[in-house]
């Protein structure tokens, strides 16, 4: 049974609108974290890892760090723009 299905017949539970609201903003912030180290995986390891191996470079340390730094940056400045148009 997953977390949207209705309870079994016979039971008195039912889901209240925070409790929905609740699980919608945890997959949500589950699907931001998700989204999140895929694109650090895609975009920061195709510029910065040119030579893969089995443990990372001075340079190619310091480059993910940097793009890590850049795309955290870059989320908080766009969702800052985003929520206050609203």
């Amino acid at each position: 049974m997953d977390s949207f299905s209705s309870p079994p017949s016979g039971s008195s539970s039912q889901f209240s609108t925070n409790d929905i609201m609740d699980q919608v903003k945890t997959q949500l912030a589950q699907a931001y974290a998700e989204q999140f180290l895929e694109t650090v995986r895609d975009k920061c390891f195709d510029k910065c890892i040119t030579k893969p191996g089995s443990s990372l470079s001075g340079s190619e340390g310091s480059c993910i760090s940097r793009c890590v730094d850049r795309y955290i940056e870059a989320t908080g400045i766009i969702s800052k723009a985003l929520f206050s148009q609203r």
